[in-house]
């Protein structure tokens, strides 16, 4: 544990911002993970699950969890399967 008080703070923020970018990777691999079941299934909601897989992946982009290669080739394999 550091001694300095900014260290310490510091030691606290990065926690906390592990914290939430871990939820919102989480979130997004969620959402990935539930259009392509239905897209698989060829559910009714397909269309719904698209659009929310592809929000969650530019607010992930945004955020600066992943690079824009990543959200460009993650959302056009979805719309592949859409």
């Amino acid at each position: 544990m550091p001694q300095i008080k900014s260290a310490i703070k510091r030691v606290k923020q990065q926690e906390k911002a592990n914290l939430r970018n871990t939820s919102q990777r989480s979130a997004m691999r969620s959402a990935v993970k539930n259009f392509e079941t239905s897209a698989a299934n060829n559910a009714d909601n397909k269309e719904d699950m698209f659009r929310t897989a592809v929000r969650a992946i530019d607010m992930a982009k945004s955020k600066g969890l992943i690079k824009a290669n990543k959200a460009a080739r993650d959302k056009s394999r979805l719309a592949k399967m859409n």
